[in-house]
C-alpha cells in the first residue's frame, strides 16, 4: 500500500458534530455548530469543546462560564447547517430557524429541546491550542430522550443517526 502526505488540518475528523448553546450575561441566547468536541474525563465526567475566539458565542461562553452540548441527528441537518453558517451578528438565527429552547436545570444556558441529548456543563478550565480555545466543561446534568435511556441511565447512542 502506497502512502502520501495527508492534510494535517483534517487528519482526525472529530466526532460528533454538535451544537453548543449558550446565554450571555445580558440574557441573550445563541447556539453555534462545533466540530471539536469530546470526552476528556470520566471522573469527574467532563467534556471539552473548541471554539474559535472570533465566533460570536465565544464571549458569551467565556463570560457566563457555562454551555450546553446538544447532540444532533440527521433530522436536524438543515438547522445545524444554518446555525453553523450564520452569525448572530447578522440577526437572530435561532428565531429564523424556529429553534425550540428549554431551560437547563443547572446552568444558565438554554438546551435545544429538539436534539436527542443535551449536556449541561460548567467551565472548569480552558486552554488556547492555536486556532481554538478548548473549554473544559464539568458535566452537571444530561438530558436524553426517554426512548434511548436504559433502566440504569445509560444512553444507547446507536439510536442517534449522527450527522
Amino acid at each position: 500500500m502506497s502512502k502520501v502526505k495527508g492534510n494535517m488540518k483534517t487528519c482526525l475528523n472529530p466526532v460528533a458534530k454538535v451544537l453548543v448553546s449558550c446565554r450571555g450575561l445580558n440574557g441573550e441566547n445563541n447556539a453555534l455548530a462545533v466540530g471539536y468536541c469530546g470526552n476528556c474525563s470520566y471522573d469527574p465526567p467532563m467534556v471539552m469543546v473548541g471554539i474559535v475566539p472570533s465566533r460570536y458565542s465565544y464571549h458569551l461562553i467565556k463570560e457566563s462560564g457555562c454551555f450546553v452540548v446538544n447532540l444532533v441527528d440527521k433530522n436536524y441537518q438543515e438547522t445545524f447547517n444554518y446555525l453553523g453558517s450564520h452569525s448572530k451578528r447578522d440577526g437572530d438565527k435561532l428565531a429564523v430557524m424556529k429553534v425550540n429552547l428549554a431551560e437547563a436545570k443547572y446552568v444558565n444556558a438554554p438546551i435545544l429541546s429538539d436534539c436527542p441529548v443535551n449536556i449541561e456543563c460548567t467551565i472548569v478550565d480552558s486552554i488556547v491550542t492555536g486556532s481554538h480555545e478548548m473549554f473544559v466543561g464539568k458535566i452537571e446534568y444530561v438530558h436524553a430522550d426517554s426512548k434511548m435511556v436504559s433502566d440504569k441511565g445509560n444512553i444507547d447512542f446507536s439510536q442517534i443517526n449522527f450527522l
